[in-house]
């Protein structure tokens, strides 16, 4: 014989004194150790408890002597288990999440039919349309015949979904349904304020049929939210299981299928790796655009850099230290700002152009508010995993804080889609050039991978146009590159103390305007590596704003929105993953400008 009584039953009254009433229905079912949930909110209650048979009663008692409550009659099943592992009494806004305010079921519902009245109807096959009010992973475990479903995820999709329907069906007897009832309480007058002149609430929902009809015309069973998942048209326990994730009740097969991970996923809401990725990926994207609409730098915001002072600069004035540090811009204009009190310590404490500074001291310079220049926020994430975050980034748009651009930065939206955790740029590209960069998700992630850019063991493959037609199909350039910064934060070349570097190219295509498609290979990542090698060589890249043909150097460093582009693009990148240690290639679509055929077309 079964041991554990369970009820479900629900009010809509006018409930007063919410807090002390919970207080004293928490206590009294533990002190009766019943198990289950209560919901109590002003418009009523909700409740579904389990326990012995007697202490039921007690419960009943108690409730029944709440003003508003005096009717409440339960629907009782058994098991041979108690379906609830704790006994919760909550206060809610609603005791069924509806959404819609105007809608108050304890003043008035729609006219309810008995379910044996309804059985009739279809025995005699009364045109009627029925009308399935729950959610679909309910629904899935069964419903009536030819029952009218609305595929909704939650009861608050339900207007939405009512206001889909057929308008013929406005005129038509339209019979809706529930596990119990409650949800139809505050479907049936919403419906009737729609226009429907014919609506109907199956009194006590699909159990109280059950109970008094029995299984006729219902396919399957009744999900109920308990342990138990579903009961039988017997109000039996069901043999199925329910999915932690989707709610969804499982059979045997479900249960047995590989992708039910209990706890995580089932057969129906199971996501391979590059769909949960496409997912997060799409959150990501409309985390940037809300970022960048407008662009966090149109707004004018006073801006803090650290400048940190290294050992070489020890014992020097802050003025000579800035113009040692900062050589491409005018010593008058660091003096400027020193003047204006534009540098202070951690702590707040101003710091004149006198001010000896120390190994290690930091420096904070204060730029006043002003509107940054605009740039391009077409950013896309390509890859995103535990470990890194591989970005397509468009141009003009710098990586970091740099000259005007403090928020207008690919680091600073990044940072506002990822927060509170940020991602570590593992490389740079020029705020000019656009195509693959790489971040990681954590500082041990970032040191894994920029060893390999060290190395050597990373592949980067760029495309480039470039003025001129090189001789040779296959060429290359060693020319050592300064590791300073000079006019405008350019860099030269520099046979006695430049860096190594080395620069393999290839010609894809010679254009009969003059310019050339090359593939370009980099051996070593030096800053503006590839312009200064095709620009020493005689071949500066097409809309480079800094190194200009005839060994010139330009005005300007980072190009205006609307200016043509600096045909340079990080197409091709190869690298060893820092946590699966698996090879991972990605490449991205040629830039208009690369693109074979418009190329020939524009070249005729």
């Amino acid at each position: 014989m079964s041991a554990v009584t369970n009820i479900s039953t629900y009010r809509f009254a006018q409930l007063t004194g919410l807090k002390e009433l919970r207080e004293d229905l928490i206590a009294a079912c533990k002190s009766w150790n019943l198990k289950g949930t209560i919901l109590l909110s002003t418009e009523g209650i909700n409740l579904f408890v389990a326990g012995a048979e007697e202490s039921i009663h007690l419960l009943l008692a108690k409730l029944r002597q709440i003003p508003g409550l005096e009717g409440l009659e339960p629907k009782v099943s058994l098991s041979d288990d108690q379906p609830f592992n704790r006994m919760l009494v909550r206060v809610k806004k609603e005791i069924i999440a509806f959404g819609v305010e105007s809608i108050r079921p304890a003043d008035y519902t729609s006219p309810k039919l008995a379910a044996t009245e309804l059985k009739r109807w279809l025995d005699e096959g009364r045109p009627v349309t029925l009308l399935d009010t729950r959610n679909d992973y309910e629904v899935k475990l069964g419903t009536f015949k030819g029952a009218l479903i609305p595929n909704i995820n939650t009861f608050r999709e339900f207007p939405d979904a009512v206001r889909k329907l057929p308008a013929e069906l406005k005129d038509q007897p339209v019979v809706m349904f529930c596990t119990g009832g409650i949800r139809c309480e505050k479907a049936g007058p919403f419906m009737e304020n729609e226009g429907f002149q014919n609506i109907f609430q199956l009194d006590g929902g699909i159990l109280k049929y059950f109970e008094e009809c029995g299984g006729d015309h219902y396919e399957g069973e009744c999900f109920v939210f308990d342990q138990r998942v579903g009961v039988d048209p017997g109000l039996r326990e069901s043999s199925y299981a329910v999915c932690f994730a989707c709610q969804a009740p499982l059979d045997a097969v479900d249960q047995e299928d590989p992708r039910h991970v209990e706890g995580v996923s089932c057969p129906h809401c199971f996501k391979s790796a590059p769909e949960r990725m496409a997912e997060r990926i799409e959150l990501l994207h409309q985390s940037i655009f809300q970022t960048t609409h407008p662009l966090p730098g149109s707004v004018p915001l006073e801006n803090r850099r650290p400048i940190n002072v290294p050992e070489a600069q020890d014992g020097r004035t802050l003025l000579e230290a800035l113009v040692d540090l900062f050589p491409q811009v005018p010593a008058a204009e660091w003096e400027a700002r020193c003047e204006a009190g534009r540098f202070q310590n951690y702590g707040g404490t101003p710091r004149g152009k006198d001010h000896v500074v120390r190994a290690g001291e930091r420096i904070v310079q204060i730029f006043p508010p002003a509107v940054e220049p605009p740039v391009s926020a077409e950013i896309r994430i390509v890859h995103e995993d535990e470990a890194i975050v591989v970005v397509h980034k468009p141009a003009p748009l710098p990586m970091h804080a740099s000259g005007r651009f403090h928020r207008n930065t690919l680091q600073y939206i990044l940072n506002q889609a990822y927060a509170p955790k940020y991602p570590r740029p593992v490389h740079r590209l020029d705020a000019n050039t656009t195509g693959l960069v790489v971040f990681a998700r954590t500082r041990h992630f970032c040191r894994v991978l920029q060893q390999q850019f060290l190395n050597g063991a990373v592949e980067k493959r760029y495309l480039v146009r470039a003025q001129g037609h090189p001789l040779e199909d296959d060429f290359f350039s060693e020319a050592p590159i300064s590791s300073e910064p000079d006019v405008l934060g350019t860099r030269r070349i520099d046979e006695i103390d430049g860096l190594a570097t080395r620069t393999d190219f290839k010609v894809v295509q010679r254009f009969e305007d003059g310019t050339s498609l090359l593939e370009a290979k980099l051996g070593t990542g030096r800053t503006h590596q590839i312009r200064i090698h095709l620009w020493q060589l005689g071949f500066p890249v097409v809309g480079d704003p800094a190194y200009l043909a005839n060994q010139q150097i330009g005005d300007t460093q980072t190009l205006d929105l609307e200016a043509p582009p600096l045909e340079l693009h990080a197409w091709k990148l190869s690298f060893q993953h820092p946590l699966s240690r698996v090879e991972m290639s990605f490449e991205t679509e040629r830039p208009s400008w690369a693109s074979l055929e418009n190329l020939a077309v524009s070249n005729g």
